[in-house]
């Protein structure tokens, strides 16, 4: 019987693209600008974990098309809590 490999939570920044359904590049400039997901770096290369950018989608989130980001959150990604 031969054991698999588990699957790394890890992805790629191509892989990482796939997942969210979007360019790769158009990932790139989000992570310059400082807008995507968290990431990591393991031997100098870009790494997303599968739950960070789940978290990074559900923070996306909207009702409506005209529903307003708060500047500071959309600079910063983060998502303020409402009391």
């Amino acid at each position: 019987m031969t054991s698999q490999p588990l699957a790394s939570p890890y992805l790629t920044l191509n892989e990482a693209a796939a997942f969210l359904r979007l360019a790769p590049r158009t990932l790139d400039n989000m992570r310059q600008r400082g807008t995507g997901p968290l990431y990591n770096k393991h031997g100098g290369r870009v790494r997303y974990h599968r739950d960070d950018l789940m978290a990074w989608a559900d923070q996306s989130r909207r009702r409506t098309t005209t529903e307003k980001v708060p500047l500071a959150e959309a600079r910063s990604g983060s998502k303020a809590v409402a009391d």
